[in-house]
């Protein structure tokens, strides 16, 4: 019967459908997001611009010294050392003085590699006969990449889940914290909750130890009643808002602008450290809620829900969260992989364009839009992070050779996934058996050693859904009227 069942579900199921379906996902959507969130590139060039519209990504071929460009199948790019990728061409409009004055309908910024048996591959949708005709094989599931001949696989990535509120104990202290994400910058925002009751906030470029009171008071909460009235009216949580109150120094919004703009920028001229307190609170202060000022209330306001759901942990009215449980974690395929290195990559390419259009005009030359796009600016970077596993904020051993010491083996790599920790640590917890892996993970199949348990396996019928669009959550969750 579990056999019968097995075959059936394989003969429609694919091991690795889960790589295919989320690379195709970064071909389809990602890339172009990626670009529309920059939207237009503005220059050094007084008066000249560059609008970006939409890219369009062609199969994969090769330019030959004589002949130019021709197709190519990933068995001649394993013979001859040559990278498997498809050009990407995006339209450019030079807008002059707000005059827009197109000239070519796209232009060819670069290349990105394509995944084995991806929409993009030539092998998609083969019968058995036309890919031994091919010279591949079969039953070979695809889901991997050929950089420089060589195959190479992208190894899926274990994370904590982003825009979640954790709640957790660390040592005497109780931590909430959140890794909030906005359009790939990943910020971790923490209020923590010390042994006497005092709460201090923590996000990216701010030194520790910064009063929540005082943050309360510079995002819009001036009155000690307006704080209080803020709260809920739970005796525990009142008696900790007093304390902290009674404990700051700061009684205004000024004073509270003041003293944190110089705990922000000691040293520095007024005008500075308010614009650089201003930026940080707008950009690194939980940015998945927005990164626009009129979010300071809503911001001030998750504050809040943080440090009350801090106290309700520390007089144990609330479990504390389970990092290792695996609804709090998610796990990035090929695809979130792509989709990281080519905004790290296209950041490059924008950069050198307006570098590009500086050295043009300083020269006198016509600004023409062909004549300013480097190719290899992008190319280049995707190219060596697939080439050498270094990816971006330096991670390392995401891109890895394809094992193909047997057929299990080469299966078992390409549902292969690993966990950011440190392998010199013990992490007793994370390496234990979790209640939750089971159906989603093999209980047995992981390295002996340091990485025991770090690097593991999905299990043989498990797949990962490749998520969906949050606004578009969002959309339904305010058409049935959903407080936000």
């Amino acid at each position: 019967m579990i056999e019968t069942l097995v075959s059936s579900y394989f003969r429609s199921n694919s091991l690795v459908n889960q790589q295919l379906q989320s690379y195709n996902r970064f071909i389809e959507s990602g890339i172009q997001q990626v670009i529309d969130r920059i939207g237009s590139i503005k220059t050094n060039v007084e008066g000249f611009e560059l609008k970006l519209g939409k890219a369009r990504i062609e199969q994969p071929r090769y330019y030959e010294v004589r002949g130019g460009y021709r197709h190519i199948f990933p068995q001649e790019a394993r013979l001859r050392n040559i990278t498997y990728s498809a050009p990407v061409f995006l339209e450019i409009v030079p807008v002059f003085n707000g005059i827009e004055r197109p000239v070519y309908s796209d232009v060819f910024i670069g290349e990105i590699p394509v995944m084995i048996k991806s929409k993009l591959c030539y092998l998609a949708g083969m019968s058995k006969n036309e890919l031994i005709e091919n010279g591949e094989d079969s039953d070979d599931p695809g889901g991997y990449f050929i950089i420089n001949g060589s195959e190479r696989a992208l190894v899926s990535i274990e994370d904590l889940v982003p825009n979640k509120l954790m709640v957790t104990h660390e040592r005497d202290d109780v931590v909430s914290k959140i890794f909030s994400t906005h359009f790939g910058f990943r910020a971790r925002c923490v209020v923590e909750r010390n042994a006497d009751g005092i709460f201090t906030v923590e996000f990216p470029s701010t030194p520790p130890g910064i009063s929540l009171v005082q943050m309360l008071r510079v995002l819009g909460f001036v009155s000690d009643k307006e704080i209080k009235d803020a709260f809920p009216q739970e005796e525990l949580i009142k008696n900790d808002i007093l304390l902290n109150l009674e404990e700051d120094t700061t009684k205004s919004k000024d004073e509270a602008v003041d003293s944190l703009s110089r705990k922000l920028s000691p040293g520095q001229p007024p005008e500075f450290r308010l614009t650089r307190m201003e930026n940080l609170i707008d950009n690194y202060l939980l940015p998945h809620i927005g990164v626009e000022k009129s979010k300071r209330a809503d911001k001030a306001k998750f504050l809040i829900t943080m440090a009350e759901r801090a106290t309700k942990v520390y007089y144990k009215q609330v479990a504390p969260d389970d990092k290792d449980h695996y609804a709090n974690k998610r796990v990035k395929l090929a695809g979130d992989l792509m989709e990281e290195l080519f905004r790290y990559a296209f950041q490059f390419l924008v950069k050198d364009l307006i570098y590009q259009a500086s050295r043009a005009d300083a020269r006198g030359r016509r600004l023409q839009v062909h004549t300013l796009v480097r190719q290899d600016a992008m190319a280049d970077r995707v190219r060596y992070a697939m080439a050498t596993g270094n990816w971006i904020a330096g991670q390392t051993g995401v891109s890895q050779l394809l094992d193909r010491v047997s057929y299990l083996s080469t299966i078992s790599h390409l549902r292969r996934v690993i966990s950011p920790l440190s392998k010199k640590h013990p992490h007793f917890k994370a390496r234990d058996l979790h209640g939750t892996h089971l159906g989603k993970l093999c209980p047995n199949e992981t390295p002996e050693g340091p990485s025991c348990s770090l690097v593991k396996n999905l299990a043989v019928m498990s797949e990962v859904s490749t998520g969906v669009d949050e606004e578009e959550v969002m959309r339904t969750l305010r058409s049935y009227d959903v407080k936000e």
